[in-house]
């Protein structure tokens, strides 16, 4: 967590308090360490520029949520574009 909070340039406990928001879930080493995934460290990237900005921790969570969801429809959006056929005018 030390090293992750380096990186970000955040504290440890901001990314306790992202944990204790449920935003983030890290993965335990056996030595009881907690390891972030790469995506992990762009939604706490994400979440420090918004906090930064002055928005709140719980508006920042559900900001970064609907982001995600945002992105995941756009990505599989062409691709349902191309199994539904077209209607044609009446």
């Amino acid at each position: 967590m030390g090293r992750a909070a380096e990186i970000l340039g955040v504290t440890p406990a901001f990314l306790r308090g992202l944990n204790a928001a449920w935003l983030l879930t890290a993965q335990r080493c056996e030595g009881g360490h907690r390891r972030y995934s790469r995506y992990q460290l762009r939604i706490a990237a994400r979440m420090r520029e918004l906090v930064n900005a002055g928005t709140p921790l719980d508006a920042s969570c559900r900001i970064v949520i609907l982001e995600d969801q945002l992105a995941e429809v756009h990505q599989h959006r062409p691709a349902a574009r191309t199994r539904r056929p077209r209607r044609r005018p009446a």
